[in-house]
């Protein structure tokens, strides 16, 4: 599903305008990644967990000359799935 179609199923669903349905998406998507960057989880009931995790640095090879790399240590989203997404989906 991309972006344009869940505006228009979210504006379907919820009785609101494509553009109203659209500013409500955005500031959703936008303060998860403000709560993101923070360092802090977000928890949303029945749905899932995202959060960010460390990733240390660490060596790696490429595949194609075999040359060791050293990969940089980095910050990672994760995103646990709730009990209820699962059984939706399953």
């Amino acid at each position: 599903m991309k972006k344009v179609e869940l505006v228009e199923a979210v504006a379907a669903a919820a009785g609101l305008s494509k553009a109203d349905a659209t500013k409500a998406i955005d500031a959703t998507f936008a303060t998860i990644t403000d709560a993101l960057v923070k360092g802090d989880k977000v928890p949303l009931v029945g749905f899932g967990t995202f959060g960010v995790s460390e990733r240390s640095a660490r060596e790696g090879r490429n595949p194609r000359t075999g040359e060791t790399v050293k990969i940089a240590a980095r910050k990672a989203v994760t995103f646990k799935a709730g009990t209820a997404l699962k059984d939706a989906v399953n």
